[in-house]
C-alpha cells in the first residue's frame, strides 16, 4: 500500500504561485505515475499533470501547460507541482494519485492510490 499525504496549498490572488507538495511511501515498482489531478465544487475531478518516476517523462493537460510544472525528486519520494500565473478557474481541491499503468488521460478510477487533497484557493 502506497501512502500519499500532499501539502503546499492555500489561498493567494490572481496571478500568484504556490508549490504543492506530495510525499509518498516507499513503491514497490522501479517505475511508476505519479499525477496531480483537481476538483472543484460540482465539477468531475480532472487531470492536471502527471510525471513517470523512472525517466521523468511529463504530461500536462491543456488548461495548466505553461503555468504549472510537475517535477520528481526521487532522493526524497517527494512529487512537487509548481503552479504559476494562478486564475480563478485553477480554485478546486488538488490530489495526488500514483499508478503503475495509468496516465492522467485515463479515467481518475485507473489510479490505485490516492492522497486526501489540499485546497487550492485563486482570488480575482
Amino acid at each position: 500500500h502506497v501512502q500519499l499525504v500532499e501539502s503546499g496549498g492555500g489561498s493567494v490572488q490572481t496571478g500568484g504561485s504556490l508549490r504543492l507538495s506530495c510525499s509518498t511511501s516507499k513503491y514497490a515498482h522501479s517505475d511508476y505515475c505519479m499525477a496531480w489531478f483537481r476538483q472543484a465544487p460540482g465539477k468531475e475531478r480532472e487531470g492536471v499533470a502527471n510525471i513517470w518516476t523512472a525517466d521523468h517523462t511529463t504530461y500536462y493537460a491543456d488548461s495548466v501547460r505553461g503555468r504549472f510544472t510537475i517535477s520528481h525528486d526521487s532522493a526524497k519520494t517527494t512529487v512537487y507541482l509548481q503552479m504559476n500565473s494562478l486564475k480563478p478557474e485553477d480554485t478546486a481541491m488538488y490530489y495526488c494519485a500514483a499508478d503503475v499503468l495509468a496516465g492522467i488521460q485515463d479515467p481518475p478510477s485507473n489510479f490505485q492510490f490516492w492522497g486526501q487533497g489540499t485546497q487550492v484557493t485563486v482570488s480575482s
